[in-house]
């Protein structure tokens, strides 16, 4: 048996504690809900195709008349009238009888063929054809793509082009989708400055709350930044607390090196519950998570692209969990910068 990795098991024991779709819902209509992500299932009111149709241009025959037709002894049969797209019936062909239909017309129901244009030779109001054809050839049947009552998009899918469209066909017009999860970012650190802010020796620039807010946006949330925090314990403690209260998480970069990992920890700690003190694994000390009254918080480190990989690794992940989106936990691989 393969052992689980220390971060596979690290993941999975902090988003097992992340509350699932706890952002709650709204409704949106189709044109509102791309990129979103949906709520509950979508059932199909009506079969995709809603009837069978032709998919080539053609004729459409009975497929037993064609039955023993070959190059020395065509079949041939009288075409009787002609179907378009939009016409709401289509007259059913009797033996030795042919409807002309074009890609997208509505064909009636029964063991019928298309014989596609080059494949029969036509003179006026005659055609015949030189092999047989099975029932169906060339026709869509009702239903073959979704039936009725069936889940045509399932809930978590994140909404893109093809979903909406599939969602307009079957004459859909509002979903609910999650709301997105809000993340208060602090960077943390007394050397940290505004990024705007002219440097002096010793100091950093905040690149990271302008980073991980992108990276939030990326994964679906709404970042807001909450301030750079000093190494005040107390002030730190009740500006969390706050953020908490009005936002799905909180994402905290910075503070977590080998030297200063007790005070992100201890906060955490006094926050709510510590469920990660770092990972057995390259450069995953500074991997710190808790939950505090179901908010999930991520602490990475502040070292730019160790920051990001952090995020990929749990932030995106616990936005997942808390937008209900059922994804793979990412691998280490694909959470380099």
């Amino acid at each position: 048996m393969t052992q689980e990795s220390p971060l596979k098991a690290a993941q999975a024991r902090f988003i097992n504690v992340v509350p699932f779709r706890s952002a709650g819902s709204t409704t949106k209509t189709l044109i509102d809900a791309n990129g979103f992500t949906l709520y509950e299932d979508a059932i199909a009111g009506s079969d995709m195709p809603p009837y069978p149709r032709a998919i080539v241009e053609g004729f459409l025959v009975n497929a037993a008349d064609t039955q023993g037709a070959n190059e020395t002894s065509p079949v041939s049969f009288r075409v009787i009238g002609k179907v378009m797209p939009g016409d709401r019936n289509c007259p059913v062909p009797g033996k030795g009888e042919a409807i002309e239909v074009a890609t997208g017309s509505l064909v009636c129901v029964g063991s019928f063929a298309i014989v596609r244009m080059w494949e029969a030779k036509r003179a006026e109001n005659q055609i015949s054809v030189a092999r047989p054809f099975p029932p169906a050839y060339f026709i869509e049947q009702q239903g073959c793509d979704i039936k009725q009552g069936a889940v045509a998009v399932a809930r978590g899918t994140i909404l893109g082009p093809w979903e909406l469209g599939l969602l307009a066909g079957l004459g859909v017009d509002e979903v609910r989708v999650a709301q997105s999860a809000t993340v208060a970012i602090f960077s943390c650190g007394d050397e940290v400055i505004p990024h705007t802010q002219d440097l002096y020796p010793g100091a950093i620039r905040d690149s990271n709350s302008v980073m991980l807010s992108a990276a939030v946006t990326n994964a679906g949330g709404i970042p807001r930044f909450a301030g750079i925090m000093r190494d005040d314990f107390d002030g730190f403690l009740a500006r969390l607390n706050s953020a908490l209260a009005t936002n799905s998480m909180a994402l905290i970069s910075g503070g977590t090196a080998a030297g200063a990992r007790d005070f992100v920890s201890d906060l955490i700690r006094a926050a709510g519950e510590l469920v990660i003190d770092g990972v057995p694994m390259k450069s995953g000390r500074p991997l710190i998570m808790g939950i505090a009254n179901g908010k999930p918080i991520v602490a990475v480190a502040g070292h730019p692209p160790e920051a990001l990989r952090g995020f990929r690794l749990f932030g995106a992940a616990a936005i997942d969990r808390i937008m209900g989106r059922e994804r793979p936990l990412p691998d280490d691989e694909q959470s380099a910068p």
